[in-house]
């Protein structure tokens, strides 16, 4: 099994229960199972227009591989009716890889590292949130990258 965490956003509609129902969907992915949640986080949209985003990271075990659950998560955004008119625009849902276990991946599919993950308060809060001491493969702790986010408005729910 690989610890896997995955970054959950979504800010149209009702965003908070969106997120909700996406950690239900995650949970129930096949060959994984949800370990843990962080709280849920609101953050300004950054690049983009919009209502503010409501933010979590789940952690989980999966046996499936980096690919795979890609193409799980992109099935569960379509259930949710995620579209992609443009770079950055306003979603209904969206689901990020963040961390695979210890692996690197760059492909024109998959990034890992999430290639904003140490740039992004959304994303790196709340998984230090989830493991303080947490090591980020090719970028080292974590938490050393707090400082470079800190002007980020994120606020937890």
């Amino acid at each position: 099994m690989t610890i896997a965490y995955i970054g959950l956003g979504a800010n149209l509609g009702n965003a908070r229960e969106t997120v909700e129902r996406a950690l239900l969907a995650i949970d129930a992915l096949p060959a994984s199972r949800l370990k843990a949640q962080s709280s849920l986080f609101r953050s300004a949209p950054i690049d983009s227009t919009g209502d503010d985003y409501v933010n979590a990271v789940a952690q989980i075990d999966t046996s499936l591989t980096a690919l795979a659950l890609l193409t799980q998560l992109q099935q569960i955004e379509l259930a949710f009716g995620r579209e992609r008119p443009y770079p950055n625009a306003p979603r209904t849902l969206d689901l990020d890889v963040l961390l695979f276990g210890s692996e690197q991946h760059q492909t024109a599919t998959l990034t890992v590292p999430h290639p904003r993950l140490t740039q992004r308060a959304f994303t790196l809060i709340p998984l230090l949130q989830l493991d303080a001491l947490i090591a980020i493969p090719g970028y080292g702790p974590a938490h050393t990258y707090v400082d470079g986010v800190a002007g980020q408005v994120i606020q937890k729910m």
